[in-house]
């Protein structure tokens, strides 16, 4: 009797002890929560050739041209730079990027297409710390407008891999090869 009391008396010390883990020790949600999009989409194909992770920022009333400025470097979203992640050797919007992960940054305008940037810079917040001599390349996106409203800022890949990022009434698409 008395070799079990002692584990015993062990084991409800040690539970007594340990620091309690508590609801309110949780964060709620992010005001820009973090999505996923990848190509091929379906959650069941492992073998993927692109993915971004990025955080989702709303427009809540908002002009999108005072949250993403025209000709200034916008970190493509909130929060963190957007990280993409490329699985192989693609074509990213006419040229050759090697498979690798990498931030990407936009310069939205107000005239013409957005320039799309792969930058090699990771793991910055926002675009704060963006610096050009550390551009993959650069390219054109093409500008369209939504149907409707994209209140959320969105990103998805077609089903020929451009990729499309919406918000307001306005889409990018950079087509990946």
């Amino acid at each position: 009797m008395k070799n079990s009391i002692l584990p015993i008396a062990i084991f409800v010390i040690t539970l007594i002890s340990s620091p309690q883990i508590t609801a309110q020790e949780f964060k709620g949600l992010d005001k820009s929560p973090m999505d996923m999009a990848a190509f091929p989409s379906s959650y069941r194909v492992s073998d993927k050739i692109v993915k971004v992770i990025y955080s989702r920022p709303q427009l809540k009333g908002r002009d999108l041209m005072k949250l993403a400025p025209p000709e200034k470097v916008w970190r493509t979203g909130a929060n963190e730079a957007v990280e993409i992640t490329f699985y192989k050797d693609v074509v990213f919007g006419g040229k050759a990027v090697k498979a690798g992960v990498y931030s990407l940054f936009v310069i939205p305008s107000l005239d013409e297409d957005w320039t799309i940037i792969i930058n090699k810079s990771k793991n910055v917040w926002g675009s704060y710390y963006y610096k050009q001599e550390q551009d993959v390349v650069r390219v054109s996106g093409v500008t369209s407008k939504a149907d409707k409203n994209i209140e959320a800022f969105s990103m998805i890949f077609d089903k020929d891999m451009t990729l499309k990022m919406g918000w307001g009434n306005t889409v990018i698409s950079v087509p990946i090869k």
